[in-house]
């Protein structure tokens, strides 16, 4: 089972990189990677002009069963915008804030297929 947990960490870790490029290509600045605030994590937090944009990475072997994308439930959404809520709270942020997914499909055979939802949800009242 370590193995499995492992090859998913690597997983997600290249995917993470390969998100962090591709925004950094398109002119966001990084703020942050795997900000942690207690066990609630935001994978990337950059800033695109005067809007902090906060994206969940969402990486797979394979997107046969599920779009990695759809895996961002609405449970995961609400740990995401808490931890948002305390980044923009601890730095002394204002500024608006907007949720987005990049959600990539690895594998061996063909280069990485990279989906970037802007806008992906939005807090819940």
């Amino acid at each position: 089972m370590a193995i499995n947990s492992s090859t998913n960490q690597n997983l997600g870790s290249k995917g993470e990189e390969i998100a962090a490029n591709y925004l950094a290509e398109k002119g966001y600045k990084i703020l942050h990677r795997n900000w942690h605030f207690g066990h609630k994590e935001l994978d990337l937090v950059t800033k695109q002009n005067d809007t902090i944009v906060v994206v969940e990475v969402k990486t797979r072997s394979t997107n046969y069963w599920e779009e990695p994308k759809e895996s961002v439930r609405r449970k995961k959404q609400k740990l995401i915008v808490e931890a948002a809520d305390e980044y923009v709270r601890r730095y002394n942020l204002n500024c608006d804030v907007r949720f987005d997914i990049i959600s990539i499909v690895i594998n061996q055979w063909t280069p990485p297929e990279i989906e970037h939802i802007e806008d992906a949800f939005y807090p819940m009242p």
